[in-house]
C-alpha cells in the first residue's frame, strides 16, 4: 500500500530546473548516514523513461530527493527504503508537472551539459557545443557572503566564463565555512553536518541562478603535509569517502552541475585503484552529470584512466609557475602526444599558473597557458585562476596551509579584474566565434618550432577537421612559416588577445609555405586563418 503525499501533484517545474521533494522519517536514526542503506525515488517521465534518484538526510526526521527534470509532462514518482519500516520513507509516491522553462538561460533552454560520445568536446543537450570556460573560486562558496557571491558570479557571467570550480567539505585551503561550521566530524566512521550543506545550498543555487554550470569538487586528495589532515580524500578510508561522494551528489543532483571527484590529487601508482574503486562505487550507477578528475600540478591520468567509463573529461594541472619545465608540460608533454592514442574525451587545464602566485607571473604567462592549453590538445576549454579569488582573500588574511600565504596579492574583489582574468574570458568569447569545437593541434605544419630552444616562445597551430580553419597562437611577436603543402588561399585575420581587437592579415606564400609576420606590437597574437577554397597559381605569391 502506497503513502501519497497530500498536495505535490500540482508542483510544478520548468524543465533542466531542480525539483525538490521533501520527506519526514517516521523515526530517529542515530546515525542515518550508515543505518539507512539506500534512499531511492524512481521517477517516471511521461513517455515512460525511469530514471532512479537517490535521496539524502537532511537533518533530524528531514529528507529530499532533487532531480531535474529533461521531459516536459506530468512525471510520477515513488520511494524505496531499505528500512520497509520507516513509513515515511518507504513506498511514498507522488506526482509534479514540468512546464516550459521560463529562463532564458542557455542550461535552462538547451539543457544539461553533456559528452556526445566519440568526440573531445562538450555540449547542452540539444548538441549545442559548450567551451568550457571554468574559474577556481574553491574558497568562495565557504567563505563569501552573499552580497560577495552576487558581485562575483555576476561578473564572471558577463565576463564570458560559464564554469565554477569549488570545494564541498573542509580542506586544505579553507578547514570550516564562514559560519565555523564543517562538512563532517572523523576520520573513521563520520558523522555529517547538514547545517553546513544547507549554507553551501545557496552557494549552488546562485551559481545556477547566473547561468553558470556549477562543478565541485567532491573529495579534496592533497596529500602535502601542509593540511593533509583536511584532505578527505586522502584520509578518509575508501568506503567513507564512497558514501561522502554519493552524498553530494545526491544533495546536488538537481542543480546543473559537472562533478570533480577528486581535488589536487595522485590518482596513479600506490593510489590507482583507491580511485578507481572509488569512481566506480560512486558514478557507475545512475547519475546526473558529468564527472572529471583533477590532479596534482604537473600531472595528468590520460593514460591510466583511459579505459574507466565513468570518468567523462580528462582534467590535467600544468603547474603554478612559468618555468621551462612547466611550458614543456604544457607543450611538450602527456597532453599534446597522448591525446590521440586514448578514446575521445574532452581535455581540459584545470588548474593552470594563478595569476599573482609570484611576482614572476604576470597576465602574458596566463595568457600563454590558455591558448597553449585550448590548441595543444582538441579544443574543449580552459580554467583561470587568481591568487586572491580562489582562497577567497580579505584585506587582512593570509592563505591557510601554504606556504606563499597571499600577502603581496590582490583581494577577491581586485583578483576578478586583473589583467589576466580579463583577457581569459576574451579568449572564450573569441574561441566561441569560430568552429571550435572542430579544432584539433596540427603542429606538423609549423617548418620550425621556436620553442624548441626557448620555451616561452612555443607556437601553437590548430586546425579544423576539414582543414579550412586553421589557428595559429604565437606568444611572441615574431615571424614564424607554415607548410602550405596544397599552395591554398586563405584569408587572414589576427587577434589581439590584451586589447581583443581583430584586424585583417597578409599572409606572404613562398615555396610551398605561409609566411607569417605579426602586427606590429610587443604582445601575443592569434591568427586566424579561413581557406578560400582555390588553390594559388604557381605565379601568385600573396594571399
Amino acid at each position: 500500500m502506497f503513502l501519497t503525499l497530500p498536495g505535490f501533484a500540482a508542483a510544478q517545474v520548468g524543465i533542466w530546473s531542480k525539483f525538490e521533494q521533501p520527506f519526514t522519517s517516521s523515526k530517529d536514526y542515530a546515525n542515518p548516514f550508515y543505518e539507512v542503506k539506500k534512499f531511492t525515488v524512481k521517477f517516471t517521465s511521461p513517455t515512460r523513461r525511469v530514471k532512479n534518484v537517490n535521496g539524502f538526510w537532511d537533518g533530524e526526521r528531514n529528507w529530499k530527493v532533487r532531480f531535474a527534470p529533461d521531459e516536459k509532462g506530468t512525471w510520477t514518482w515513488e520511494s524505496v527504503c531499505s528500512d520497509t519500516a520507516n513509513t515515511g520513507l518507504h513506498q511514498v509516491k507522488g506526482s509534479f508537472t514540468c512546464t516550459e522553462n521560463k529562463s532564458k538561460l542557455a542550461i535552462y533552454q538547451r539543457g544539461a551539459i553533456t559528452h556526445p560520445k566519440g568526440t573531445y568536446h562538450l555540449t547542452h543537450t540539444d548538441g549545442t557545443p559548450f567551451f568550457w570556460a571554468g574559474c577556481t573560486a574553491w574558497n568562495g562558496t565557504l567563505k563569501s557572503t552573499e552580497q560577495e557571491w552576487e558581485t562575483y558570479l555576476t561578473h564572471r557571467a558577463q565576463n564570458g566564463y560559464n564554469v565554477i570550480q569549488f570545494v564541498t567539505t573542509q580542506w586544505r585551503g579553507g578547514d570550516k565555512n564562514s559560519l565555523g561550521q564543517v562538512a563532517f566530524e572523523g576520520s573513521g566512521k563520520i558523522s555529517l553536518n547538514p547545517a553546513f550543506f544547507r549554507h553551501l545550498d545557496g552557494k549552488i543555487d546562485k551559481i545556477n541562478e547566473h547561468g553558470l554550470v556549477a562543478a565541485p569538487v567532491l573529495l579534496w586528495a592533497l596529500a602535502s603535509v601542509q593540511g593533509r589532515e583536511l584532505s578527505p580524500g586522502y584520509y578518509l578510508p575508501e568506503e567513507e569517502a564512497i558514501l561522502l561522494a554519493r552524498y553530494l551528489v545526491a544533495r546536488y543532483g538537481g542543480n546543473q552541475v559537472i562533478w570533480i571527484l577528486g581535488g589536487d590529487g595522485k590518482y596513479t601508482e600506490e593510489n590507482e585503484q583507491r580511485w578507481k574503486n572509488i569512481g566506480r562505487a560512486v558514478f557507475n550507477e545512475e547519475h546526473p552529470g558529468l564527472v572529471a578528475l583533477h590532479p596534482g600540478g604537473g600531472s595528468w591520468i590520460g593514460e591510466v584512466y583511459k579505459d574507466e567509463n565513468w570518468l567523462d573529461i580528462i582534467g590535467y594541472q600544468s603547474g603554478h609557475n612559468n618555468y621551462p619545465k612547466t611550458l614543456n608540460f604544457i607543450n611538450k608533454g602527456p597532453v599534446p602526444t597522448m591525446w590521440s592514442k586514448l578514446p575521445p574525451r574532452p581535455i581540459i587545464n584545470m588548474e593552470p599558473v594563478y595569476e599573482e602566485i609570484n611576482p614572476n607571473v604576470t597576465a602574458t604567462d596566463v595568457r600563454n597557458a590558455g591558448y597553449w592549453s585550448v590548441l595543444n590538445a582538441p579544443t574543449a576549454g580552459f580554467t583561470y585562476g587568481a591568487n586572491g579569488v580562489w582562497p577567497w582573500l580579505r584585506e587582512g588574511e593570509l592563505i591557510l596551509n601554504h606556504a606563499g600565504k597571499g600577502e603581496k596579492s590582490s583581494r577577491w574583489h581586485q583578483g576578478i579584474k586583473l589583467p589576466g582574468s580579463m583577457q581569459i574570458g576574451y579568449l572564450a568569447n573569441f574561441m566561441r566565434t569560430l568552429e571550435w569545437w572542430n579544432l584539433k593541434p596540427a603542429p606538423e605544419l609549423i617548418t620550425e618550432q621556436p620553442g624548441n630552444t626557448q620555451p616561452h616562445h612555443f607556437v601553437s597551430v590548430s586546425r579544423t577537421d576539414d582543414g579550412k580553419t586553421l589557428v595559429v597562437y604565437l606568444p611572441k611577436p615574431n615571424p614564424v612559416k607554415l607548410y602550405n603543402i596544397n599552395n591554398y588561399q586563405y584569408e587572414a585575420q589576427w587577434f589581439n588577445p590584451v586589447s581583443k581587437q581583430t584586424t585583417k592579415g597578409k599572409i606572404t606564400t613562398k615555396n610551398g609555405t605561409l609566411d607569417i609576420i605579426p602586427p606590429a606590437g610587443n604582445t601575443d597574437y592569434v591568427l586566424v586563418l579561413k581557406r578560400k577554397g582555390n588553390k594559388l597559381k604557381p605565379s601568385s605569391n600573396q594571399l
